[in-house]
């Protein structure tokens, strides 16, 4: 009997050896270990230069920018990730000098943190940018997916639009100078929701609200990261699509841009009209609301409007630059 007893508890050694082991290898064996991320806290010592970017109860951007990457880096680096940050204090960093930081370290990924504004303060939801045509960056794009979806999850609880947009829809002519300069990394610009939002603004205060948003972004990296790469090839390589000038930063914070959805719902009346005066009507007011919220989740559907009714008024070509736009610029997430 004693032997029996000895026996079984060898056994039962082995087997908890065994299920330790097993957890030891899960966790080294995280698609997250030994990748490279570079984390941005975008802005930073900007409180003398930008009014524009605080809520009205005095949260600035940039703080809340630099809380979320903090909880972001704890997170990874508990799964034996290297994190690099652009900065670590609310300081100012030159745009290309971020990007360089991702460049020199040989980054597998690049996250900027940013928070938007508008003039509209009932607005909030996230939106994602990556850099270019999403043809020809189709990485960041996976990322840009990735992301949205466990921010509209864990801190929309789905219940939010979501917009996954190239940076060339609010800087036409060269796109943001962060993924510009860092393009080639796998890299997004992350605005998970509008400090411009009241409520928004409360919870942004909040270290745990903080943590829950940095959380989606860490599940997001997991998930990329246990997926196939996809490739980035040369900018402009496949295609160029001309400018399409938009409201730019505090310009979006004056009272045209507070018209942005009520010039979209008379538009589309106006297009259901169907004669030359209401469509050239609509295809106006199409316009100021995609250059007021360039990358808001109706600025897609706007442009689609707009491709419909050049065409309509026979001007062809204007059609298939706006088709090209929508296809290269607007992610359909649907």
């Amino acid at each position: 009997m004693a032997k029996s007893i000895q026996f079984l508890t060898k056994t039962q050694s082995l087997i908890l050896i065994a299920f330790y082991l097993v957890a030891g290898c899960g966790l080294n064996n995280s698609p997250l270990k030994d990748k490279v991320v570079c984390i941005d806290p975008g802005h930073g010592g900007t409180a003398m230069t930008d009014s524009f970017r605080i809520g009205l109860t005095g949260e600035r951007e940039e703080w809340i920018n630099l809380r979320v990457a903090l909880e972001l880096k704890t997170l990874l680096e508990s799964k034996n990730c290297k994190v690099i940050l652009t900065r670590i204090a609310d300081e100012s960093v030159a745009l290309q000098k971020r990007a360089i930081i991702a460049v020199k370290n040989k980054a597998d990924v690049f996250i900027s943190i940013h928070h938007n504004a508008t003039a509209d303060s009932s607005v909030n939801f996230p939106i994602v940018y990556f850099h270019g045509n999403s043809s020809e960056n189709q990485a960041s794009v996976q990322l840009g997916k990735s992301i949205l979806k466990y921010i509209s999850k864990l801190v929309y609880r789905d219940s939010t639009e979501i917009s996954l947009v190239s940076d060339y829809t609010i800087y036409p002519n060269s796109g943001t100078a962060v993924l510009r300069h860092s393009y080639g990394i796998p890299g997004i610009i992350g605005e998970a929701s509008f400090f411009t939002h009241p409520a928004e603004e409360i919870r942004l205060k909040s270290k745990s609200y903080n943590k829950q948003e940095a959380q989606a972004y860490y599940k997001a990296l997991e998930e990329y990261f246990s997926m196939a790469p996809q490739p980035i090839v040369k900018k402009f390589s496949i295609v160029q699509i001309p400018a399409f000038p938009v409201l730019q930063e505090k310009d979006r914070m004056d009272p045209v841009a507070l018209l942005w959805q009520d010039d979209y719902n008379q538009a589309v009346s106006l297009f259901y009209q169907d004669d030359n005066i209401s469509l050239q009507k609509s295809l106006d007011l199409f316009t100021r609301s995609v250059r007021s919220f360039p990358d808001s989740w109706l600025a897609g559907s706007a442009h689609i409007y707009r491709a419909k009714i050049l065409r309509k008024l026979r001007k062809e070509t204007e059609a298939i630059i706006e088709e090209k736009r929508i296809s290269e610029y607007y992610v359909n997430l649907d």
